[in-house]
């Protein structure tokens, strides 16, 4: 086909449509839908292949570990208070993506980028914690840690105001050992572990998202897809919250239970 396009094409590599074919990444869609799951055809179109038994088995835990995280965050949030208003589940959903960035939903693409720009290139495979580093990955771990302190910002991926450890962290190394997908950047990422408990005196363990931009990092993901994982996993949740929101809940209810407290101007400039 000529390289030359008009004004009136697009071009793209992702799925060819013709009468009676559809093609993703050049594998048939019935080929994706008997031979695989939905998590493996998330796989091909992200990243232009069909995983194998071991990368198969991670990315759909990996979508499953983020499905959810209750009530609290921003995304569910605004899902359900957007259904609250008397909205369709299609715009609450919408409004539940639309929070996700850089604070929500952003750490899996922030910590990805830090671990594949600064990951020796040789390492010991392995997820378990210790110094199982070499002295090149502890050097430029260390190295990360005190550049984000010296700046007074925390490291995306490590630490949890609820989990020590997070469960879901725990269940995706293991799952990375038995399949033998855990290297370098998991290296990487236990070095920074044990260089941020040395400086700061406080254990802040990988959390989820840690674990997960270590691993779509070692299966070839670019660091740029990481809010997309995330998105990719969260909108079941977000689809569950706006079907109970509409489905259990009287509309424009208080989802909140704090006190409001007024600080701005008075009439008389008090």
């Amino acid at each position: 086909m000529s390289e030359r396009l008009t004004e009136k094409q697009w071009r793209t590599a992702l799925t060819r449509i013709a009468p009676g074919c559809i093609e993703i990444r050049g594998v048939d869609i019935a080929k994706v839908m008997k031979d695989g799951t939905f998590a493996d055809g998330i796989y091909l179109m992200l990243k232009g292949d069909t995983p194998d038994a071991a990368h198969s088995r991670m990315i759909n835990a990996i979508f499953a570990s983020s499905i959810d995280h209750g009530l609290s965050p921003p995304s569910a949030l605004a899902t359900r208070t957007v259904v609250s208003g008397g909205n369709a589940l299609n715009a609450a959903v919408a409004a539940g993506v639309l929070t996700i960035g850089d604070s929500h939903g952003g750490a899996i693409e922030a910590c990805a980028r830090i671990l594949q720009e600064g990951a020796p290139e040789h390492a010991p495979a392995g997820s378990k914690p210790g110094p199982a580093g070499s002295p090149e990955g502890a050097g430029e771990a260390r190295k990360t840690v005190d550049e984000f302190r010296a700046q007074r910002r925390r490291i995306p991926g490590f630490g949890h105001r609820l989990h020590d450890p997070d469960p879901r962290c725990v269940a995706l190394f293991e799952i990375a050992d038995e399949e033998g997908i855990a290297g370098r950047y998991v290296a990487f990422a236990r070095e920074i572990e044990i260089a941020l408990a040395e400086t700061t005196g406080r254990k802040l363990p990988i959390n989820v998202d840690g674990a997960i931009a270590a691993l779509i990092s070692e299966m070839g993901f670019d660091w740029r897809l990481g809010k997309g994982f995330f998105i990719i996993a969260r909108v079941p949740g977000l689809v569950a919250h706006a079907f109970e929101e509409q489905s259990r809940e009287k509309p424009m209810r208080k989802m909140t239970d704090f006190e409001t407290v007024y600080d701005g101007p008075t009439p008389d400039g008090k």
